[in-house]
């Protein structure tokens, strides 16, 4: 009886509520000019929340189903990941004229030197057939002045758990570009006072595209590993739309010669 009574109180009070915004556009019309800052301010507020609301709750009906974490790696993978970008909604989804460390949720950050950004980032659903995962990453890039610019990944902690030399780790994308450009990827790994990095570039195809990191050829301390991080560098990115629809690492042991 309770949960009826709440239910239907949550109806009343939401019923009162639309009513007081039609009458608010009703009267917007009409009102002192003094009044409309705060009426405006209010209204922001609310379209924000429910953005954010609408936003989660069209991932969660569309497909792929938000969550899932099908990730396409070679059969001897120890290690799998896909960022939470492209697992499900992240806040905030979308920034425009993104400045210097604008991030999306908590793994992605951007990094540029424009004076004046004219870069858009906005993750959003992913509807293909072919598509694994649910969201994907939109960049629109108009005017560039700047001399770089990058997407920064910070990897999970499991990504470094029995982490081993012998190891080599792939990044695969799905890319959709508006005009070639070149991607140029670089994996950095901390241990200790010292860093070790590897720069591959992303092959120029539309689709799937991978790169391989091999462990190798670093002098990484396996025993005091503390933190990876990728950048994701973009060449002169002026005027175009860059698309993302996934991204995902793997890891797997070299083969024994």
């Amino acid at each position: 009886m309770k949960s009826r009574r709440s239910s239907f109180l949550d109806r009343v009070v939401q019923r009162r509520a639309l009513a007081r915004w039609r009458e608010a556009a009703r009267a917007a019309g009409s009102l002192d000019l003094a009044q409309l800052p705060l009426l405006r301010s209010d209204a922001r507020a609310l379209r924000r929340e429910i953005d954010s609301v609408l936003h989660q709750v069209d991932g969660r009906l569309q497909m792929p189903r938000i969550g899932a974490d099908s990730v396409p790696a070679p059969p001897t993978s120890d290690w799998t990941w896909r960022p939470e970008l492209w697992r499900g909604p992240v806040s905030p989804f979308g920034v425009a004229g993104a400045q210097n460390r604008a991030q999306l949720g908590r793994e992605l950050t951007l990094f540029h030197d424009c004076d004046e950004s004219e870069i858009t980032l906005r993750q959003i659903r992913n509807r293909h057939d072919s598509d694994l995962a649910p969201c994907a990453l939109r960049m629109d890039v108009f005017r560039f002045n700047g001399s770089f610019l990058s997407f920064v990944l910070d990897l999970p902690e499991t990504a470094l758990q029995r982490l081993h030399l012998n190891h080599l780790v792939r990044l695969d994308m799905k890319l959709e570009l508006e005009r070639p450009l070149e991607i140029f990827c670089r994996l950095n790994i901390k241990h200790g006072p010292n860093s070790e990095q590897l720069v591959r570039e992303m092959p120029l195809t539309q689709g799937d595209s991978f790169v391989e990191f091999d462990l190798a050829y670093t002098r990484m301390n396996e025993k005091r590993l503390e933190k990876a991080w990728v950048d994701i560098i973009f060449e002169r990115p002026a005027m175009n739309q860059i698309l993302l629809r996934d991204l995902t690492f793997s890891r797997y042991p070299r083969a024994e010669l």
